[in-house]
């Protein structure tokens, strides 16, 4: 691996939804930069759709994931503009490696659960209970695509 063909983002303590952001992410993994910001603006739009594949129990079934082999799918906004946002800079970190952004595409792509946020919620009889957040921290790897070279049988 080379250390000079990657531009890396990251981003940690993201206040959105690790199930929702994990998802996401796992549909953009192999994808062009440019698809991948183009579908990111599509499911803001509810344009495209997030195939959800580990997390979809209570997802409903949807028409739209048809196109994308599966069943179970959501729109994730806040998921998208996050993700978007963590592209943005990962391309402009390939900008100041002098990467070739047509070349350009998502090899590496990871979300981890962060420390979880603690509120409270006021329940009947005086009861309080907790009220838990589940933030994420997202990692991205752009890599240069290289050019195919045909094997030799001699």
């Amino acid at each position: 691996m080379d250390r000079e063909k990657i531009a890396n983002a990251s981003s940690k303590n993201l206040r959105v939804h690790f199930k929702n952001t994990r998802e996401t992410a796992s549909a953009l993994k192999g994808m062009n930069i440019l698809r991948a910001k183009n579908y990111l603006q599509n499911v803001v739009k509810k344009e495209e759709i997030v195939p959800f594949n580990r997390y979809k129990y209570g997802v409903s079934r949807k028409a739209q994931v048809k196109n994308q082999g599966g069943v179970n799918g959501r729109w994730p906004v806040k998921s998208a503009l996050y993700l978007l946002k963590v592209l943005k800079n990962a391309i402009s970190n390939a900008k100041t490696k002098n990467l070739q952004s047509e070349h350009l595409f998502i090899s590496h792509i990871i979300v981890n659960r962060a420390m979880k946020g603690q509120r409270r919620t006021f329940r009947a009889h005086g009861r309080i209970n907790r009220y838990l957040s589940n933030p994420c921290h997202v990692e991205m790897w752009l890599k240069e695509k290289t050019s195919h070279v045909p094997r030799s049988y001699t």
